[in-house]
């Protein structure tokens, strides 16, 4: 094999240049010629080369020329077809579309009925054309002269006697003898006469009895001689008839091969069968109306396993193709179009269907776009992900836009496929801000979808901006009023719940689905209870690892000794009535003396010296309690309103995707009677609103410093009443006293008293050494800084 290569190769370099390169040799029986597999040179497509060797077969040489100068002329989608020639002294080649011989498949018994027939049938077509357009004969009909081609179909080749009968040098009468096992095959007349009869004969006579022969090797799987012939078992019913007449003894009355096709194609004939149908029309499937086109659709499923898929390849797929992008096809045609690219390797799919499904992503019809969307799940797998992310996603956006539903609710369904083969750019930019337009759709189902699919590509979305835009869209789908929305939201959460950290869970996403547990749906009820469960589990979980505390022991000192605790819980009160706490627990054994009455009291102070200031007046004393007490409470109400959502600008940049704060998008966690979906009265912010609704005014938190950590000094308070200041009563230390029954203006600390007694301010009694009162700045927590987001709704 080796040598044969090398000195093929060495030939061609001595001749004509030939752009084509010989491979493996293949097997062909009963021919002048030597077949390889071979490439070109200039692409490294593939092809067939038939090589003649004229030194060593010298005397078939005009057989060899005749065939060359036949398949240069003939012209017929049944004939081989030639895609370059060379011829020199020594050799002939002759390179042609990839071939493999039907001997191989007869003699292996391979083929179906229906692929029979179909073959049957077309090399029946070539034939009448020869017979018939041509007036010439073929002289050659066999298995060895008859070929698959690029597409499965079967081809007719072997035109080395090939002859014109209106020609007076004919090869067939002169050179038929040198044909290849030409005795097996030959008809009874020129067994008898020789090859000169068949001038005598109609033209079609011997080709006709050739193609009787060929139908019973192609059934039984071999052909040994004419005495075989009249074995028919094997032939179908309603090919036997026609059969015995194709080989009649007679000559002028054998039945022709065109007439052989034009019985077989009547009604109820023998090639009236699917595939035949199929092949006959799926070349003007662009012009058949939607009822024919949807009979031609359903026989090619019918007849899928009987063709070659190379036949699918080469001539059904590029029909179907341009009768989606032109014939109007529609899904019908476009779902037969991927049942066939599934079955095409990488490469065929790129040249092939990817074309143009780039070109239909372009195309504005709703029902193309639909139809791209259903199927996309059978493409992404074939598109690469830079063509997916450059050309396919920037088309395919312009469906969350649109204005029919369906291709809205397509596009939303469509994310979950193709978000893999999307950059995180395009993840955390665009994708995200389309989707914020669907999660305020009018649609309830296509809000629902957006909850799904934001739930499912969760893990595809940038960490620094997930948590953010998660919690605020499902808080959002939580207050929708179709049920099923706010389902799967609850839905969402659980499969993210490892998505948000153990603080987000405690003090955001629980607080948005407590009110879920008494959702008028038992549906959305018990989804709640199992939702909450597992968040709840997660913080269990996390807050067994905290430590008790991470304040220091105000008994401990920086030696490390401790002393008594200053207060104390009561050991064997249990009751959640119980007393709390006693601020008085070590202070028993310093309270020594007689309780004095008020009168008492008055007469102390009527006799203090002129350098003692004389007491505050308990009324002239601020009467809010937080201000005695030095409590910091804080009862005002935070309500925070979301506004409908915004569309987000189309022509933003984006720089740094991690950076990107999409929170404003999604909404915040106010609990305004406005749900966000255009069902919710806008409330007026009034005073009523803005106040405590249990009627606890405000206060502002005192500046004091403390030395005993904040505590409330007692035993200086103990220490002033004992030095007998003029009060008209005794007062309760700060925090115990009850507020004044009626509403006073509040005081200004450190004021002078008013001497005309139409106020009176308070004076600040110094107890300790005055500490510099720190400045108070208003700064906001991170939690306040996250939530404030929200307003971009």
């Amino acid at each position: 094999m080796d040598f044969l290569k090398s000195a093929v190769a060495s030939a061609i370099s001595k001749g004509p240049a030939f752009g084509y390169s010989f491979g493996d040799r293949v097997d062909l029986d009963d021919s002048i010629w030597t077949l390889y597999n071979g490439t070109k040179r200039d692409d490294g497509s593939k092809c067939s080369i038939f090589s003649f060797d004229v030194s060593a077969n010298k005397s078939r040489l005009p057989l060899a020329r005749n065939a060359l100068r036949k398949l240069r002329t003939l012209r017929h989608p049944g004939v081989v077809k030639v895609l370059d020639t060379v011829e020199t002294e020594t050799y002939i080649y002759i390179a042609t579309e990839r071939l493999s011989p039907l001997s191989w498949y007869v003699k292996r018994k391979s083929l179906s009925e229906e692929t029979i027939k179909w073959g049957l049938h077309n090399i029946a077509k070539t034939l009448k054309f020869i017979n018939t357009d041509a007036t010439s004969v073929h002289g050659c009909i066999r298995p060895a002269s008859i070929f698959f081609g690029e597409s499965g179909e079967w081809k007719l080749g072997g035109f080395e006697s090939l002859s014109s009968m209106k020609e007076d040098d004919a090869i067939l009468p002169k050179y038929g003898s040198l044909i290849p096992d030409a005795g097996r095959y030959m008809p009874h007349e020129v067994s008898k006469g020789g090859w000169d009869v068949i001038r005598q004969n109609p033209t079609h006579a011997i080709d006709a009895y050739n193609f009787g022969t060929l139908m019973f090797e192609v059934f039984n799987g071999s052909y040994s001689g004419s005495d075989q012939l009249g074995q028919m078992k094997s032939i179908p019913p309603s090919m036997q008839q026609p059969y015995k007449r194709l080989l009649n003894p007679n000559p002028k009355a054998r039945l022709s091969v065109g007439q052989f096709l034009d019985q077989g194609k009547r009604i109820g004939g023998f090639f009236q069968t699917p595939l035949i149908q199929v092949t006959e029309d799926i070349e003007s499937l662009g012009l058949k109306a939607e009822d024919e086109r949807n009979e031609l659709l359903g026989k090619l499923d019918e007849v899928a396993d009987d063709f070659p898929a190379d036949f699918f390849k080469m001539k059904v797929l590029p029909e179907l193709l341009k009768s989606v992008e032109f014939g109007g096809g529609g899904a019908k045609v476009f779902s037969t179009v991927m049942q066939i690219g599934a079955k095409l390797s990488d490469d065929e799919y790129e040249t092939q269907i990817i074309p143009v499904v780039i070109r239909l992503f372009a195309n504005p019809d709703r029902a193309i776009r639909v139809c791209l969307l259903d199927n996309l799940p059978l493409m992404i797998d074939h598109l690469p992900q830079k063509l997916v992310n450059d050309k396919i996603f920037p088309q395919l956006v312009t469906g969350f836009t649109d204005i029919a539903p369906v291709v809205r609710e397509q596009t939303v369904k469509s994310v979950l496929t193709i978000v893999p083969k999307l950059s995180d750019r395009t993840v955390n930019g665009e994708l995200l801000r389309h989707l914020a337009k669907t999660a305020n759709d009018e649609q309830p189902g296509i809000r629902t979808n957006t909850t799904i699919c934001l739930g499912k590509i969760a893990r595809n979305l940038g960490t620094g901006s997930r948590a953010k835009v998660l919690s605020a869209a499902f808080a959002r789908s939580l207050r929708d009023p179709f049920v099923h929305a706010r389902n799967a939201a609850l839905l969402a959460l659980s499969a993210t719940c490892d998505l948000f950290s153990e603080d987000d869970c405690a003090t955001k996403l629980l607080p948005i689905m407590c009110p879920t547990l008494v959702d008028k749906e038992k549906l959305i009820r018990d989804q709640a209870s199992k939702t909450m469960e597992i968040y709840l589990t997660r913080i269990r979980k996390y807050a067994s690892a905290m430590p008790d505390t991470v304040l220091l022991s105000p008994g401990l000192s920086s030696s490390g000794g401790s002393t008594a605790p200053r207060m104390g819980t009561p050991a064997n009160d249990t009751s959640w009535a119980g007393w709390a706490i006693s601020s008085f627990t070590n202070k028993i054994t310093t309270a020594s003396g007689q309780m004095q009455s008020n009168a008492a009291s008055q007469s102390a102070a009527d006799q203090r010296p002129s350098s003692v200031p004389p007491a505050v007046p308990t009324s002239s004393k601020p009467t809010s309690q937080a201000a005695r007490s030095g409590l910091v409470l804080s009862n005002t109400k935070s309500s925070t309103s979301i506004p409908a959502i915004i569309s987000p600008d189309p022509a933003a940049a984006f720089n740094d995707d991690d950076a990107e704060d999409f929170g404003g998008d999604w909404g915040g966690f106010g609990d305004d009677d406005d749900n966000g979906f255009g069902n919710g009265a806008t409330k007026s912010a009034t005073k009523d609103e803005d106040e405590d609704p249990w009627g606890t005014p405000s206060v502002t938190a005192p500046t004091t410093s403390y030395d005993d950590k904040g505590e409330p000094d007692f035993a200086g308070w103990l220490a002033a009443q004992s030095q007998g200041k003029k009060t008209t009563r005794n007062p309760l230390p700060k925090g115990l006293s009850k507020p004044s029954a009626s509403k006073t203006t509040r005081p200004i600390v450190g004021g002078r008293a008013n001497t005309t007694g139409s106020a009176v301010v308070a004076k600040k009694v110094v107890l300790a050494p005055k500490k510099p009162e720190p400045k108070v700045v208003a700064k906001k927590s991170k939690e306040d800084e996250e939530e404030g987001w929200g307003d971009a709704w």
